[in-house]
């Protein structure tokens, strides 16, 4: 029996299962969980003072930070990375 996915990339397997632009999108949001967990640490900024600079909830940002798996909305990460002094940029690929 031969595998099919031997030389394949990990970006075609997934694209073979139908879960890649599933896997890419939570991929994503853990990268920008990580760069906000980041910049709270940097700047020295609480969950409580972000979620107050954000207008959401601690338990809001508890579930932004450790991004599970969960969906998050465009303009709550846009909330976030203002929160920190940043920008979101995204772009198409």
């Amino acid at each position: 029996m031969t595998n099919v996915h031997i030389g394949s990339s990990f970006d075609d397997f997934l694209r073979d299962e139908g879960t890649h632009q599933e896997a890419s999108a939570a991929a994503a949001i853990r990268v920008l969980s990580w760069q906000l967990r980041q910049q709270i640490e940097e700047q020295g900024i609480s969950k409580t003072e972000l979620a107050r600079r954000m207008g959401t909830s601690r338990s809001q940002v508890d579930r932004l930070l450790n991004a599970d798996g969960a969906e998050i909305k465009l303009s709550t990460l846009e909330r976030a990375a203002k929160a920190v002094n940043r920008s979101l940029v995204l772009h198409l690929a």
